[in-house]
């Protein structure tokens, strides 16, 4: 056989055997990451800098957007007159005064008020109560704020322009919500590429697909924003429990003989490997980019459930072209293990402690912001 030939037939196999090792190679999570516009790692402000300020008020979110997160998060509800606003509980009992305006409608749900009567509330002063080290006169009287609201906060820093990270909250008590946020969002211009409302001087995340990304635990809900906003980066989010993952054990928290929810909620695993699997494959199939799973904190707490970020989780979800962003993680102790684990970003109530973890100094102390804020 000739030498040339020789060297001809193993060049040939070499670019064959390459060929075929690169398309086994999955996409990188931050190759991932970058297709869809989105920050790796990503710093998602959770109900705004909520640790710092009262959750979902002006305070929280503008704290959050001049420290420098990527997101700002929230939880999405529409009044019984059709406006958009952010609140994450079901009622107004534990984030605002109704008890004392409406007593006779303290259980009732958020979306039976009209606006006009959302905003007669308090929804800064709990705070005070629940945090009294934490407490600041200008929390007093703040408001509920609508869509329209935080999208205001979120393009008023010339700076850093954070993106939304919005989630359809119980979207069975809204029929319609996902298509009245899409009209919601292209009226702002945060739906085409380069939004005539952020300009092009943005440093933050609100240039291109990933200044906007949606969420949701419920499948139905998801279809509904795939259909309505398809180019539009999406999570479905992932718990141990009914209407998401199957837990193993059937006893309930009352039969356990835990002595807290946490502590519950830490034994709890998927039934098995290929539970788990089953809704990665599902967030996929409906159009999501990643997935939004729990995970066990060290000194547990309510925040505090299953574990389902460890590194087989992580490996598998990436293996499938999705990325990894967990809930809600407070501690250095906690950053450093889910990061460890393989996550892609992570939702905190605590902004300025994870983008000091990232080492992404924020230019100034939660202290000043607030007070630079009129806090």
């Amino acid at each position: 056989m000739p030498a040339t030939f020789t060297k001809s037939a193993l060049l040939l196999a070499l670019m064959m055997g390459l060929g075929h090792a690169q398309a086994a190679s999955p996409i990188s999570p931050v190759e991932l990451a970058t297709k869809d516009g989105i920050p790796h790692p990503a710093v998602i402000a959770h109900r705004g800098a909520s640790f710092d300020a009262p959750e979902s008020t002006a305070a929280a979110y503008k704290v959050a957007r001049d420290l420098g997160a990527d997101y700002l998060e929230l939880d999405l509800q529409r009044s019984k007159d059709g406006v958009l606003f952010a609140l994450h509980d079901n009622n107004l009992q534990r984030t605002t005064d109704v008890a004392t305006k409406f007593p006779e409608r303290k259980d009732s749900p958020a979306n039976e008020f009209t606006w006009k009567e959302l905003q007669t509330l308090d929804a800064g002063s709990w705070f005070n109560t629940a945090y009294p080290e934490r407490a600041r006169p200008g929390f007093v009287g703040l408001k509920i704020l609508s869509l329209d609201e935080i999208i205001k906060i979120a393009e008023g820093n010339p700076q850093h322009k954070p993106g939304l990270y919005i989630e359809t909250k119980e979207p069975k008590q809204f029929p319609g919500i996902e298509a009245d946020l899409k009209d919601k969002l292209l009226d702002k211009g945060w739906l085409s590429s380069v939004g005539s409302k952020l300009g092009k001087s943005n440093t933050g995340v609100g240039q291109g697909k990933g200044r906007v990304v949606l969420q949701t635990f419920e499948t139905a809900s998801l279809k509904e924003l795939q259909k309505e906003m398809p180019n539009t980066p999406k999570i479905l989010l992932l718990w141990v429990g009914e209407g998401s993952i199957e837990p193993k054990s059937k006893v309930t928290f009352a039969e356990s003989g835990e002595p807290t929810k946490a502590a519950y909620y830490a034994k709890q695993e998927p039934k098995d490997a290929a539970e788990f699997e089953k809704w990665v494959d599902e967030a996929k199939s409906l159009g999501a980019i990643g997935t939004g799973p729990s995970a066990q904190l060290t000194a547990l707490g309510d925040q505090s459930y299953s574990d389902l970020v460890k590194p087989e989780m992580n490996q598998l979800t990436h293996d499938k072209g999705l990325l990894v962003h967990v809930y809600t993680v407070d501690e250095p102790v906690d950053f450093e293990k889910v990061m460890s684990a393989g996550v892609d970003g992570i939702f905190t109530n605590r902004a300025a402690e994870l983008l000091k973890f990232y080492k992404r100094w924020p230019s100034s102390s939660v202290q000043d912001l607030l007070q630079d804020n009129g806090y």
